[in-house]
C-alpha cells in the first residue's frame, strides 16, 4: 500500500435538494443544526464537528436522492415526539433493530422536504 495516501476522515458531507430555502428551515430549525453560512445554492451546516452542505445539483447527473444520515440522539422516544411535534413526515416509530451486550440500538427513520430518507438512532442499555 502507498503510504503516500491516507484518507484522514470526512471533510463534509452534501445533500442533494431543490427547495434550498425549505431544506434550510428543516435542517436548522426543526433538526437543529448549526448554520455555519450560505452562498447561492448551497447552505453549510455543522452537525457535532461534522460540516454538512444543503446544495441544488448544477448538473442532472448529481440530482439524486441522498445517503441515509444516522443522527445520534440520547432519548429517541422524546426526540421523535419533539419531531412529529415539528410535522416531520416518519416512516415508522422507533423501533429496537439490534441488541448486542448489554446495548440495544433502536432507530427510526424520516423523511426531509425534498424525500430524503434519515434515521434517528439512539444506543440504550440493556436492563
Amino acid at each position: 500500500m502507498n503510504s503516500e495516501f491516507q484518507i484522514k476522515g470526512i471533510g463534509q458531507i452534501s445533500i442533494r435538494v431543490h427547495d434550498m430555502e425549505a431544506a434550510t428551515r428543516f435542517y436548522q430549525d426543526t433538526l437543529g443544526l448549526n448554520l455555519l453560512f450560505q452562498i447561492p445554492n448551497m447552505t453549510f451546516l455543522e452537525c457535532n464537528g461534522l460540516q454538512m452542505v444543503l446544495s441544488i445539483a448544477e448538473d442532472p447527473r448529481f440530482d439524486h436522492p441522498s445517503s441515509v444520515f444516522y443522527f445520534q440522539v440520547d432519548n429517541i422516544h422524546a426526540s421523535y415526539e419533539t419531531l412529529v411535534g415539528r410535522n416531520v413526515h416518519f416512516l415508522d416509530k422507533p423501533h429496537k433493530v439490534a441488541e448486542m451486550g448489554q446495548t440495544a440500538t433502536w432507530m427510526t427513520f424520516f423523511q426531509d422536504p425534498d424525500q430524503n430518507v434519515h434515521a434517528l438512532m439512539s444506543e440504550v442499555p440493556v436492563s
